[in-house]
């Protein structure tokens, strides 16, 4: 009876311990709360990548309301009508847009996508690009209804070419950073790996030290920001993920499931030879729905595209946008996936000169260049697709030596 006796009160004193322990440890962490301002690290961003900064930019967070009564928020930089709309990848949000933002000094507004940032989540139990279409709309309307650009990257691409779908009116010309029709999960599997770890970590060293080994090639301090801006300290001094992580997970729904629902009931159908190097069962002609709204862009388009091992955009994906828009344009940076963070002023200047590059529509350059040729339109599309097999053969060069086109190798 007395050891029995003596056993509680050891484990009594030591359940009191761990709990006193627990109260002093939340305490600690209470006390050291970081202190965020949302606007005060652009002369960080400027000072990294050497770019002028005179005195801080103009900037101011805008929230859209939503028919649902949800809303969507976006950081609209200048005072002037927008001359740009940014759209981020999925677990991000429109703070990753800041040194592109600062490299330009154009009137732009970078929207938080439904579920990230700041924005309130998704309609739908899962994001996907169709209804984040819809939502941005909503925000374009609002705050950049005459903007030149629409730039997307990664998830914020895919939305975007479902926006010049839905809204080709506001989709004047197109920018895809990092992102085709011909992702897939296998292709971003590394990015996965990074947002589906720990919902929620102890310190701000601890989700910086994970940030780092998935970043390797980028500052500290610039990822440090990007978690300031991307992660939010609780009251006991934890820090969990702004994006919902359900939306996170679907970032990159695979375009075989937005093309069902882009194209419910339409069978899927080829209109040039197979060059996507889509893997077996992961896509295939399912991905025609997605890769049919690239083809039937009529605002000119841009794909810029990381050349490192993290990019998730491959020489077939390539030669499959350049044979279904021969007009497209494409330049390849010394960057990552992440194009905004590892070449922010190189994407900029991309960015600025394809806004003023005079070009034709897509359509009237196939009917101009046929006119001229003595071509029938069947003819050239005839065209059109053996340059697409030679291309997915390795004899032809991904782009059509057409009059206009830039590619920057």
């Amino acid at each position: 009876m007395q050891r029995w006796l003596v056993g509680c009160c050891s484990a009594a004193a030591a359940a009191a311990l761990v709990l006193a322990w627990r109260r002093r440890t939340a305490a600690l962490r209470r006390l050291l709360r970081v202190p965020y301002d949302e606007f005060s690290m652009f002369q960080e961003n400027a000072q990294e990548h050497g770019i002028p900064y005179e005195q801080p930019p103009k900037v101011c967070r805008k929230a859209v309301a939503l028919p649902d009564n949800r809303k969507i928020s976006a950081l609209v930089w200048g005072a002037a009508a927008p001359q740009i709309v940014l759209l981020h990848g999925g677990a991000q949000n429109a703070h990753t847009w800041d040194t592109v933002a600062l490299a330009l000094g154009l009137p732009l507004v970078a929207i938080d996508l439904p579920g990230h940032g700041h924005s309130d989540d998704a309609a739908a139990a899962k994001a996907d690009p169709v209804s984040a279409a819809a939502d941005v709309a909503h925000a374009i309307d609002a705050l950049a209804p005459s903007a030149a650009i629409v730039v997307g990257m990664s998830f914020g691409g895919l939305t975007a070419i479902v926006l010049s779908q839905q809204r080709p009116d506001l989709v004047r010309r197109l920018v895809l950073v990092d992102v085709t029709p011909g992702v897939t999960r296998a292709k971003a599997a590394h990015i996965f790996d990074f947002i589906k770890g720990p919902a929620s970590f102890d310190s701000m060293d601890a989700i910086l030290a994970r940030t780092v080994r998935y970043n390797p090639t980028r500052s500290q301090a610039s990822l440090r920001r990007g978690l300031l801006h991307n992660a939010r300290q609780r009251e006991d001094g934890s820090w969990v993920w702004r994006h919902a992580r359900s939306c996170a997970f679907d970032e990159a729904e695979e375009p075989a499931a937005v093309s069902r629902k882009l194209s419910p009931t339409t069978p899927p159908r080829s209109t040039t030879p197979r060059s996507s190097g889509v893997e077996e069962g992961a896509g295939g002609e399912e991905y025609d729905a997605m890769w049919e709204a690239v083809g039937a862009l009529k605002a000119p388009c841009l794909l810029v595209r990381g050349m490192r091992s993290s990019s998730v955009v491959d020489d077939a994906d390539e030669a499959e946008l350049c044979a279904r828009l021969p007009t497209a344009r494409v330049e390849r940076l010394d960057a990552g996936h992440s194009v905004q963070g590892d070449a922010p002023v190189a994407l900029a200047e991309a960015i600025a000169a394809f806004r003023v590059t005079p070009t034709c529509r897509p359509r009237e350059m196939h009917a101009a260049a046929a006119a001229a040729a003595g071509m029938t339109a069947a003819a050239a599309a005839d065209a059109r697709a053996a340059h697409a097999h030679a291309v997915s053969s390795g004899h032809a060069s991904p782009v059509e030596p057409a009059a206009g086109l830039r590619v920057s190798r």
